[in-house]
């Protein structure tokens, strides 16, 4: 999402769920991975690698560990894009057992530096096996989530400014000083972003569209979190920007008590298809207690839980959605795509060109 990773709370970045009493349920680690309750060896840990906006609710952590004898420990080191570089830097010593928050902007990258361990998963939905990467069995599809431009509909209505629809919108004048993305060298979405961009203008016109960005005075954060939370103007912060980078469920999460309208808004035009995966680190100390958590983030419960907790869809297509989703959180009907081979080949290159048209 992400992370991860959308309107996405802020969230602690390491934390351990300390061991709770069996609470009731289905098993939450069904598939194969995970040895019974009880089973590992006292004390035995797994650590799960993610991203700054990881969050499973603690009674699913804890009833994990009831379960399955293991204890959890989460680390975070950043956004998605960080989490790859980490987790690549790191990958003669990892950082931990499983790792969960690659998207697929990133993850042909993370696979072709065999980051991960091949591992299919049981608890594996049919309707995520349209998700998986071509070719590996490295990573597991868990949720998905529409990138695009949102909009602040109480700015444009003051400034008496029409709301703008598409990509080549973003380049007229009168959008001039308006938006603010994150960088697609730093941050997952940036980069999803920069990748609908070459599928929208193509190979030869992507640079030139982002040039013209950059004359209307495009503003760039590091990061998703400040993006949203510090220039946007339709958050929580007081920010000026009335155009910012997100996601399509993020407007659902702006909706107050009561309220029947969102004050901002998704630009369906300028979405990409972002899916998340988790994965067993390669050289883990405790594999079989990665795979138990692999299987633990496909089960009903948790698929249940990501739309609130991660604003995020869950891959599992029997999940119940909130009924705010329905109005405020749409799936684009025709989101941009690029395949994943194109991304593999393109994508350092992309961000090359990127900096070199926007920041230099």
């Amino acid at each position: 999402m992400s992370s991860h990773t959308r309107g996405v709370p802020r969230l602690v970045t390491t934390l351990a769920v300390a061991a709770a009493a069996a609470l009731t349920g289905c098993s939450l680690a069904g598939g194969g991975g995970a040895e019974p309750s009880g089973s590992a060896s006292a004390g035995e840990t797994v650590r799960v690698v993610t991203h700054d906006s990881f969050h499973v609710p603690e009674d699913l952590v804890a009833q994990f560990e009831a379960e399955t004898g293991y204890q959890v420990e989460l680390s975070a080191p950043g956004d998605g894009g960080a989490l790859v570089n980490q987790l690549i830097l790191t990958k003669d010593a990892p950082l931990g057992d499983v790792a969960y928050g690659i998207d697929n902007t990133f993850a042909s990258r993370a696979v072709a530096e065999e980051v991960f361990e091949p591992y299919r998963s049981p608890a594996l939905p049919a309707s995520a096996e349209q998700y998986l990467l071509p070719g590996s069995e490295a990573l597991t599809p868990v949720d998905i989530g529409d990138v695009c431009l949102n909009v602040d509909h109480a700015w444009f209505a003051e400034a008496g400014l029409p709301e703008p629809s598409t990509f080549e919108d973003l380049t007229r004048p009168e959008y001039a000083d308006l938006l603010v993305v994150s960088n697609p060298a730093t941050s997952s979405p940036g980069l999803a972003m920069l990748t609908a961009t070459v599928g929208a203008f193509g190979e030869d016109g992507y640079a030139q569209f982002w040039a013209q960005l950059r004359e209307n005075g495009l503003k760039v954060t590091s990061g998703w979190s400040d993006a949203y939370y510090v220039d946007f103007s339709g958050s929580e912060g007081e920010g000026d920007r009335p155009i910012v980078l997100s996601y399509s469920t993020s407007p659902a999460f702006e909706v107050g008590e009561g309220d029947t309208e969102a004050p901002t808004g998704a630009l369906l035009d300028t979405c990409f298809r972002q899916v998340e995966y988790v994965g067993v680190l390669a050289g883990a100390a405790n594999p079989d207690g990665a795979r138990a958590w692999v299987d633990f983030m496909l089960s009903p419960q948790v698929q249940a839980s990501l739309p609130e907790s991660m604003y995020v869809y869950p891959v599992d297509e029997g999940v119940e959605l909130p009924e705010s989703w329905v109005a405020f959180a749409p799936l684009a009907d025709d989101p941009i795509e690029v395949a994943p081979e194109a991304i593999d080949a393109g994508r350092d290159a992309w961000i090359e060109t990127w900096t070199e048209t926007v920041l230099d």
